[in-house]
C-alpha cells in the first residue's frame, strides 16, 4: 500500500486525505498548528492518523508522496528535504485531477480570478451542465470528488496551487492578469510569479484551448481588456 503524508489540514488537506482514503492510500495527515475538533473527527470517523502541533519529519519522508497545503512554501525545511530526497509533492488540485473524469475550465490571475470562476460556474449551471465548483474558492475538489465527479469542473487556481501542478492539464484556462503579488513567495522577482502564473499553461496541447484575458499587464504596455487565443 502507498503511503500519502498530507500537510496541513484545512479545506484542502481535509479532502485530499478523505479521497486517498478511498483510493486505498495509506494516509498520515500532519499539522504544525491545531487541527479544528470538525476536521478531527471527520478524520477518526474515516479511520485517518493524524497529528498537530508540529511534523513527524521521519514518517512524513518515509510516505511515498506528499501533498501539502498551498500556503506552505517550496523552501519550507520538510519540503525541501522531501523533494532532496526525491518524494514528489504536489497540490491537492493535482492530486484531485488524478481521479476525476470531468473536464476542467481553470481560471488564474492577480485580481478578478474569483469573479471571473463564479460567473463562468455561473452560467453553465444555468445553461444546463452538469458542473462543480472548486479550487481556491469553494469545497474542496478532493473532497467532492470523494462523493460526485461532474462532467465540468470550474476550478480558480492561485499560484501557490499552480506551484504544486505536475499533469494537471486544463480543457480551458484563463488568465485574467499579473500585476505584483505575493513576490515573498518568488524571491521578489516579478518574472518568477509570472512563470508560476503562465506554467498553468504548460502541459496544454492545441488540442485544447486556452484564452489569455489580460487587464492591466504588469508592465502597463498592453492595453486593458487584450484577449489573445492560443
Amino acid at each position: 500500500m502507498k503511503q500519502i503524508a498530507i500537510l496541513g489540514a484545512g479545506e484542502s488537506g481535509l479532502g485530499a486525505a478523505l479521497l486517498a482514503k478511498r483510493e486505498g492510500y495509506g494516509v498520515w495527515v500532519s499539522d504544525s498548528g491545531l487541527i479544528s475538533s470538525e476536521r478531527k473527527n471527520a478524520l477518526q470517523e474515516s479511520g485517518i492518523n493524524f497529528e498537530e502541533g508540529g511534523h513527524n519529519e521521519s514518517k512524513v519522508l518515509s510516505c511515498d508522496l506528499i501533498i501539502k497545503s498551498p500556503g506552505i512554501p517550496s523552501k519550507a525545511p520538510l519540503v525541501k528535504k522531501a523533494l532532496n530526497e526525491g518524494i514528489p509533492v504536489i497540490d491537492e488540485l493535482e492530486f484531485a485531477y488524478r481521479f476525476s473524469a470531468g473536464k476542467v475550465i481553470a481560471i488564474t490571475g492577480t485580481n478578478g480570478k474569483t469573479t471571473t470562476t463564479l460567473l463562468t460556474y455561473h452560467l453553465l449551471k444555468e445553461a444546463g451542465y452538469d458542473v462543480g465548483l472548486a479550487g481556491n474558492v469553494g469545497q474542496s475538489w478532493a473532497g467532492q470528488l470523494v462523493n460526485q465527479d461532474h462532467n465540468w469542473w470550474v476550478i480558480e487556481v492561485s499560484s501557490f496551487q499552480i506551484d504544486g501542478f505536475q499533469t494537471f492539464k486544463p480543457t480551458i484556462a484563463i488568465l485574467t492578469n499579473i500585476t505584483p503579488d505575493h513576490l515573498d513567495r518568488y524571491e521578489y522577482k516579478i518574472e518568477n510569479y509570472i512563470l508560476s502564473k503562465m506554467s498553468l499553461f504548460k502541459n496544454m496541447t492545441s488540442r485544447e484551448k486556452s484564452n489569455y484575458v489580460f487587464g492591466r499587464s504588469f508592465d502597463s504596455k498592453r492595453p486593458r481588456n487584450e484577449e489573445v487565443n492560443c
